[in-house]
């Protein structure tokens, strides 16, 4: 993809259509791996290859409830793009800190999403260095100049981490985009139409030959287990985040595994 937004040559890129999206996000989150997400925000350009994604379900979707997502009780205020047309993209605020974005999946009126977590920063790299730069001394100082988020051909990139951890989990996927809650939440990444002065554009490949997959990173309770392996990822790949329990799954996890133990043919339950 060039500054014209072009596809690499020889990898079978194309823009993604709603009918690729229309299927529920369990279904269509493996086929995102190997896709890009084209970003132009003040007229800065990154590419991200996405390498990582988790898929969540609304409420009363698929053949069971899901209750790791933030549709899990009908429509509000804050995940209402959910509900929107499959393409758009549900971009909400995690800690009161990261932007996190999502691809809604399924027909329009049918809640879904598919997080984005991790990606490899292919065009723009620079940019995204300074986006992660500016995002940490936000961190340190919650009141910074309101111009430090302007970017220019020669504003320091003084990231000082490494290629691979630009993208590396989905604030940092967020961040490295430059899109960013609220302004951003509902952007469409089908037609690229601009929104809040930026245009997002998602690419789809071949499907991948091998994916992993396995429970979701950092979710509370059995939607964080193996009970939902609703995770994908390239396998091998090193941009991929790295696995952690999120609060109370590790003991839901080991209570499954009890229960399994006492049900498997040959076991003595006394």
């Amino acid at each position: 993809m060039s500054g014209a937004g072009q596809p690499p040559a020889g990898e079978g890129l194309r823009r993604a259509r709603r009918d690729d999206l229309l299927a529920l996000p369990l279904e269509v989150a493996p086929r995102l791996l190997g896709a890009r997400l084209r970003t132009v925000v003040g007229g800065a350009e990154v590419i991200l290859r996405i390498t990582e994604v988790e898929a969540y379900h609304g409420q009363g979707v698929g053949d069971r409830h899901d209750p790791g997502s933030h549709a899990r009780m009908g429509r509000t205020a804050r995940n209402a793009t959910m509900w929107a047309e499959p393409g758009h993209l549900y971009v909400y605020l995690s800690h009161g800190i990261h932007s996190c974005v999502n691809v809604v999946c399924g027909p329009e009126g049918v809640a879904g999403g598919i997080l984005l977590r991790a990606g490899e920063v292919e065009s723009g790299v620079a940019v995204a260095a300074m986006r992660r730069s500016a995002g940490t001394q936000r961190r340190r100082n919650p009141d910074p100049d309101p111009g430090s988020d302007v970017l220019t051909a020669d504003s320091p990139a003084s990231w000082s981490g490494s290629a691979r951890d630009l993208a590396r989990g989905p604030g940092r996927f967020g961040q490295a985009s430059g899109l960013r809650h609220p302004q951003h939440d509902g952007i469409d990444a089908v037609t690229g139409a601009e929104r809040a002065g930026a245009r997002a554009e998602l690419w789809l490949g071949r499907p991948l030959a091998e994916v992993a997959s396995g429970p979701r990173v950092g979710v509370a309770g059995v939607a964080g287990t193996d009970a939902f392996p609703w995770r994908f990822w390239i396998p091998g790949d090193p941009t991929v985040s790295p696995f952690r329990w999120g609060r109370g799954a590790a003991e839901a996890h080991r209570a499954a595994e009890a229960l399994r133990s006492t049900t498997r043919p040959g076991s003595d339950p006394c």
